[in-house]
């Protein structure tokens, strides 16, 4: 089995000034002269830890970890001010070229699970100049099919328990469309929050994860990652439909690493391999007995052979 590479600090950090009145937390480990990559974390709404430094060489890699608008240690946080309408897929892309000029990066590698690796494939196929590799984990695309799955009772049927405690609050009509209403409730809404950050929670590893069901509980963390997750999903990811993948050919020449849980519940393996037909530079493996959760048996090993097999 493959383990984390062991703990390390920041060499660099720093906020960066976006426009819009936004400001975005960067860091910088690892090897300062090493080739770049940088990490996409989950939500809409998740954050970066330290632990994320540890999925690289550090040794070869100069490894730069951000933080979304809106969450994290970006300014201003959703817990204080609601998601505004410069906050959307387009302005993190545009957060994300920012970035690398400031940091005088001329190409990077990108790595994201989940909702970071549809923020990979966005910035990719607007970027592809810009990208050496991609690393994605439990591949989100935001099509409307995905967010049926996980939001409209397919998911459901596997978790029955916890999805009667999310729906409860929604009682009649569309889920999505009731949590943004219980959102606007001053009295109801550190209720809503609490519910849907614990949905995920609650299915995000393939065996009960009481520490991965902590962090998902946190009350910061939870109004950020339910927040800008209604927000983006409200919207669609203001994508056309079905944009990420119809636009798969843009990653010609740019080689990819997808890994997938068989049985990740938050996004299913169809996803992942529906992507991987589209994109003939890409190399799929399908872990066998894991679900979304990077602590899921041998998600971490296929993806530190995917970084290591990248590292120069």
């Amino acid at each position: 089995m493959r383990f984390f590479y062991p703990p390390l600090s920041a060499l660099e950090q720093g906020m960066l000034d976006v426009g819009d009145g936004h400001q975005v937390y960067w860091e910088v480990s690892g090897n300062p002269d090493g080739k770049p990559v940088v990490f996409l974390h989950g939500g809409p709404g998740g954050a970066t830890s330290p632990l994320q430094r540890r999925l690289f060489d550090p040794a070869a890699y100069r490894i730069v970890l951000f933080d979304q608008r809106g969450c994290g240690r970006s300014t201003p946080h959703v817990a204080t001010a609601a998601p505004d309408e410069n906050n959307t897929t387009w302005h993190l892309v545009a957060d994300m070229e920012k970035l690398r000029e400031h940091l005088g990066i001329e190409r990077w590698q990108l790595f994201g699970g989940s909702w970071g690796a549809t923020l990979a494939l966005a910035y990719a196929q607007t970027h592809p100049d810009r990208v050496t590799e991609m690393v994605l984990r439990g591949v989100f695309m935001l099509r409307q099919s995905e967010l049926d799955w996980l939001y409209r009772g397919g998911a459901g049927a596997l978790f029955p328990e916890a999805w009667e405690t999310f729906a409860a609050l929604v009682p009649e009509g569309d889920v999505l469309d009731g949590y943004r209403e219980l959102l606007d409730d001053p009295a109801r809404a550190a209720e809503a929050v609490a519910a849907w950050s614990n949905w995920e929670g609650a299915i995000v590893s393939i065996t009960p994860n009481p520490g991965l069901a902590a962090t998902y509980a946190e009350p910061r963390f939870a109004i950020a990652f339910t927040k800008l997750a209604l927000h983006y999903f409200a919207n669609g990811g203001w994508f056309a439909q079905d944009q990420l993948l119809r636009d798969a050919g843009k990653l010609a020449g740019i080689p990819g690493r997808i890994v997938q849980g068989r049985y990740d519940v938050v996004c299913p393996p169809v996803t992942a391999w529906e992507l991987h037909r589209a994109w003939p530079d890409s190399k799929l493996t399908i872990v066998p007995r894991a679900g979304h959760a990077v602590t899921d048996l041998g998600v971490l090993d296929a993806l530190i052979d995917a970084t290591d097999e990248f590292r120069h």
